[in-house]
């Protein structure tokens, strides 16, 4: 395989911090001094949290609560026998009082399920009862608890992780990756520098699942704090790599991190455990321990909230489910700073412009981005490709961003996709090279969007034709049946007659014979009938004209 290097070729360039690169790349701005000064805080309640029933890949989950429920934090609303589906928890104690559609996190903002709870302020919850011995507990168990504790990829992608737990592949290479690359966010690094050792505890239990020959824990070299907090809490742990990565953006992207690591490089259409490696965020270790050790579903994640519009920017405690509007107040967000009201869920590289300040915070929200003006490019600066390429320059993945913009605006998509668009991973350096200000990744979004929508459409149509087919199908199927069944009477009834000789033909003949008979007989006169007819008349020729006229009056009288 292209790049593939051996497990002991990576050990031994490791051990001297020799790393390999990737293609591309961009070195944006940090701005992450705005936020990373102070520990992480807790904020007041909010009055109300807005919980989406889904909130990973995979599948939907049914829910377990009606209107008018009173839920504890931490109990779950969802739940699901499908491998891939995680349940939704209840990030604090109170009423459900509404179930019904809510602004999404999403770029498109569109509605989505939701669970609406209003909080009664005492934040009680569920009675937890963790698994201490883990090591003593069956894989399954351990698994399960992952799973029922909601935890999927805090990193970005909502990947469940007991499905990637799972794994009966070899894993030469577990990564933790702590390297936060999006300028602006310090969540990762706020987590790993107060709680390491819970991240440590995270990672033993991966370990524990996983079984890999060895731990590389990936920190970019602009985070000098966290990367010495970590290998103190590692360090007596011979197998765990601490290594600090060369800070170059999307160095945190899941497949450029293990070509920089292993200079493997994964496979267009597979997955990291194809080249011997799984890959986890130190959030989702820090969720795995709280999990795991302590029984708990996880129900809060940090979150950054940050930009020059904002007065108090910082790293807080943020309920899942609570609308970004709350994390904005307590954080003095200043409107007026801004050209126009602009608020970012994520980083200003991968990030997207929300709808609505009411959106909730979703287990992958890693920051909320409040630029002020002309912080950040607006759409409106958009200008003409100049053809200049320095967006294919900057590619992590080796595609020509420009031609895929070409023909995704034109929404000519199968040639877009003949130039790979799939392959994108959304990253925004080509967007944040263009002088041209051309927000590439928009476009590239929409585009996948529209091929995904005329996907469904298409699997909508091929089931109901499949439908439709198998009808037709089943009702020929079930007239072939009569008649074959017809056909298997009529010779059963040839066959019976032809066994009794001609006694059975004689018996109908005979029964026709008689039946004709009775016919006849109803169709002709009876004979008295005609007698008493003739005797009146007989009996008229011997009467008198008037006693004749007496006696036809009378029979008409009587008619």
């Amino acid at each position: 395989m292209k790049g593939f290097a051996s497990f002991d070729t990576v050990l031994e360039r490791l051990s001297v911090g020799r790393l390999w690169d990737f293609p591309g790349g961009v070195h944006p701005a940090q701005e992450k001094s705005l936020s990373n000064k102070e520990v992480i805080k807790n904020l007041p309640l909010p009055e109300y949290v807005y919980v989406p029933i889904k909130q990973h890949i995979g599948i939907d989950s049914e829910l377990l609560v009606t209107l008018g429920d009173k839920v504890l934090k931490g109990q779950a609303l969802t739940a699901s026998e499908n491998p891939y589906a995680v349940p939704v928890h209840a990030s604090s104690s109170g009423l459900i009082t509404a179930i019904g559609e809510h602004p999404a996190a999403h770029p498109s903002g569109l509605p989505e399920m939701t669970v609406t709870i209003t909080l009664d302020g005492k934040d009680d919850a569920i009675a937890t009862q963790g698994i201490s011995q883990y090591k003593e507990a069956s894989k399954h168990d351990i698994i399960s608890a992952i799973c029922n504790a909601g935890i999927s990829g805090l990193g970005g992608a909502g990947f469940p992780t007991h499905i990637k737990s799972n794994t009966i592949k070899p894993v030469e290479f577990l990564i933790i990756n702590g390297i936060e690359c999006e300028p602006y966010i310090s969540a990762d690094d706020r987590l790993m520098r107060e709680h390491a050792w819970q991240i440590r505890q995270g990672i033993d239990i991966l370990h524990h699942l996983i079984k890999p020959k060895r731990v590389i824990i990936a920190i970019e070299d602009n985070k000098p704090e966290a990367l010495e907090t970590m290998s103190i809490a590692c360090q007596q742990q011979s197998e765990y790599h601490v290594v600090s990565v060369p800070t170059k953006y999307p160095a945190g992207g899941e497949r450029q991190l293990i070509q920089v690591l292993t200079s493997r490089e994964v496979p267009s259409d597979g997955l990291p455990i194809d080249i011997g490696c799984v890959m986890y965020n130190v959030g989702t270790c820090f969720a795995v321990a709280d999990a795991i050790i302590e029984g708990k579903a996880l129900t809060q994640r940090v979150v950054t909230v940050t930009g020059k519009a904002i007065d108090k920017p910082q790293n807080v405690w943020a309920k899942i489910g609570t609308p970004v509007s709350h994390l904005l107040e307590n954080s003095a967000f200043d409107v007026n700073k801004q050209a126009y009201p602009r608020i970012i869920m994520g980083g200003p590289m991968m990030g997207f412009t929300l709808a609505s300040a009411k959106i909730p915070i979703v287990k992958i929200t890693n920051c909320i981005l409040a630029p002020a003006a002309k912080e950040l490019p607006s759409v409106e600066d958009e200008r003409g490709c100049i053809r200049c390429s320095a967006c294919a320059d900057a590619c992590p993945v080796s595609l020509l961003p420009q031609q895929l913009f070409w023909y995704s605006k034109a929404k000519d998509y199968d040639v877009a996709q003949e130039y790979d668009l799939f392959d994108c991973i959304e990253c925004g350096a080509c967007a944040y090279v263009c002088p041209s200000e051309i927000p590439l990744v928009h476009y590239y979004r929409q585009a996948k969007g529209d091929i995904r929508a005329q996907l469904h459409e298409k699997e909508q149509a091929e089931k109901a034709r499949i439908r439709f087919e198998a009808r037709q199908q089943r009702l020929e199927s079930e007239k072939q049946a009569r008649e074959e069944k017809h056909r298997l009477a009529a010779q059963a009834r040839t066959k019976a007659l032809n066994s009794n000789g001609g006694g059975a033909k004689d018996k109908i003949a005979a029964a026709l014979a008689r039946a004709k008979a009775k016919k006849s007989a109803q169709l002709q006169p009876s004979e008295d009938s005609v007698n008493d007819g003739a005797s009146v008349n007989a009996n008229k020729e011997k009467l008198s004209p008037s006693e004749t006229a007496s006696a036809t009056k009378a029979e008409a009288k009587n008619d």
